[in-house]
């Protein structure tokens, strides 16, 4: 690889023959599924055949969803073997606000962004002497944060891919860069090259980022294009909803993605639902990021769903009851780590189901895969349970955030 130091050369080396393991190892600890890996175990769910007939012939007729809600959204994508779900959410988001804007429809590059949060992590990882997350995580405020301080640019001028290849895979350039944060910062001095090596490993996998570039007859620089494109970091707010800390005050998220140490406005989960779905009613979409490990969470069958008897065998089939889900309960599933930020989505919508229970539109970055053509309806039951956080545009909230902080005095709650 080209401008690497010797010594880094040989770590190159070693990881690239265990980078298959080394990776898997990695996002089984971050939890950010890949798109072929999610829809291959969504494709495994199976009941008893016997048990699903007897089931057919005595259950009402299967989930029929009639839309409320389907904001302008552009076309699902694709994240491959990639943990950047975080990125495709974002980028999806983004393009929302455009067209919403009257921008025009836009397929922003994910990877340009990528690109560019590889290096924030690695530099943050180093600065922590190896104290700090390194994985191919990252939230939807990231996005917004990288697009803020490098701009943004189109598909079509960078896509990340080189040598011909057709489909994202990170795994051995990831095991790669892991290698090396982790040998540099066992160091006792860091030379002024080390950025530079590290940034040609990745240019070695997604290409040189470009500085300049035509698009659609006019010349941009990426900071240009989104000035261009009417973005602007600090329209967007972050939401939360954990007893931990106190309700109507930021606080950072301890969660492992949130390297970046993003702050989060903490609401009671009853305002959280309500400052969603105020977004989507004025015309708004929402980066939702949550927990999709649960066995209600089927992209195969195209809904996600929270079921009040977990074994009920047909909730991925037909509508039935579902769990009524409490502050506190949230705040047990957080603790107990059974929710966790496995995954990021976009919503883009509401619906209801032939009975009239609310479910929101999901655009999710696997790929067309399931009956909705890789979209997934959501309960309310599910999203009140299982969101970790979610992004707004400031302006998208009717109202403001009526939540009188907890007083000096009292200690936040942890359960």
């Amino acid at each position: 690889m080209k401008n690497i130091t010797p010594w880094l050369c040989a770590i190159v080396a070693s990881l690239i023959v265990t980078s298959c393991w080394a990776q898997e190892e990695l996002r089984q600890r971050t939890g950010d599924a890949t798109a072929e890996g999610a829809v291959e175990a969504a494709e495994t769910e199976t009941t008893d055949p016997q048990e699903a007939e007897e089931e057919k012939a005595e259950l009402p007729k299967e989930y029929t969803f009639s839309e409320k809600i389907n904001l302008e959204h552009t076309n699902v994508k694709s994240q491959d073997r990639t943990g950047t779900c975080w990125c495709f959410a974002g980028a999806s988001f983004i393009e929302s606000e455009m067209l919403r804007q009257g921008k025009g429809p836009h397929n922003l590059s994910e990877m340009f962004l990528v690109n560019n949060i590889y290096f924030d992590k690695a530099q943050n990882y180093l600065l922590r002497k190896g104290k700090a997350q390194f994985s191919e995580g990252a939230l939807a405020h990231d996005f917004l944060n990288a697009a803020g301080r490098h701009g943004m640019v189109p598909e079509e001028v960078y896509s990340g891919l080189t040598d011909g290849d057709r489909r994202h895979d990170h795994a051995e350039m990831v095991a790669v860069l892991e290698g090396m944060v982790k040998a540099l910062a066992e160091r006792r001095s860091l030379s002024d090259d080390w950025a530079d090596a590290y940034r040609s490993v990745v240019s070695t996998y997604l290409g040189d980022l470009p500085e300049e570039f035509s698009y659609q007859g006019k010349n941009y620089t990426p900071n240009s294009f989104a000035e261009e494109m009417g973005f602007n970091a600090d329209d967007y707010v972050s939401y939360t909803s954990y007893t931990h800390h106190p309700f109507g005050r930021p606080f950072v998220l301890e969660i492992p993605d949130n390297f970046s140490n993003g702050l989060f406005q903490n609401v009671p989960v009853d305002r959280l639902v309500e400052i969603i779905d105020q977004a989507l009613e004025n015309g708004y979409t929402v980066a939702w990021d949550g927990d999709v490990s649960e066995r209600g969470f089927s992209q195969n069958r195209g809904v996600a769903v929270l079921p009040e008897d977990p074994a009920r065998g047909d909730a991925l089939t037909v509508p039935g009851p579902e769990k009524n889900v409490t502050q506190e309960m949230r705040q047990d599933t957080f603790l107990n780590w059974s929710t966790t930020d496995d995954h990021l989505m976009h919503l883009v919508g509401m619906a209801h189901d032939q009975h009239g229970n609310k479910y929101y539109i999901i655009k999710n970055s696997w790929g067309e895969a399931g009956p909705h053509n890789g979209y997934i309806y959501m309960s309310e039951a599910f999203v009140r349970l299982k969101t970790v956080a979610v992004i707004v545009h400031k302006d998208g909230v009717a109202a403001p955030v009526a939540v009188e902080p907890t007083a000096a005095s009292e200690e936040p709650t942890t359960r």
